[in-house]
C-alpha cells in the first residue's frame, strides 16, 4: 500500500520518493538508496538508434571517380560506385 492510498498519511509521507516498509536502515543506507533511485530516475529513456549516414549529403559523393580506360569502361562510367 503506497503513501497515496493511506488516508492517514502525513504530508511528508505523501511527498516521499519511497518508504521503508520493513527493517531499520541507518542514515548512510538511506542516502545510498536515495542516490541510486535518483540516478535511475534521471537516466532518461533508451538511447537513440544509430542511423546509417546519408550518402546524398556526403562530401565524398561530390568528388569524381577516376575514369579508367579499357573494355567496358564506358559502361562502368555510368554505374554508381
Amino acid at each position: 500500500m503506497g503513501a497515496d492510498e493511506n488516508p492517514d498519511a502525513g504530508p511528508e509521507e505523501r511527498r516521499a520518493l519511497f518508504r521503508v516498509v520493513r527493517g531499520t536502515p541507518d542514515d548512510h543506507e538511506l542516502a545510498a538508496l536515495t542516490a541510486v533511485v535518483a540516478a535511475a530516475a534521471s537516466a532518461g529513456g533508451p538511447p537513440e538508434p544509430v542511423r546509417a549516414p546519408d550518402l546524398w549529403s556526403s562530401p565524398a559523393a561530390q568528388l569524381r571517380a577516376p575514369l579508367l580506360a579499357g573494355p567496358g569502361a564506358w559502361r562502368a562510367s555510368g554505374l554508381p560506385r
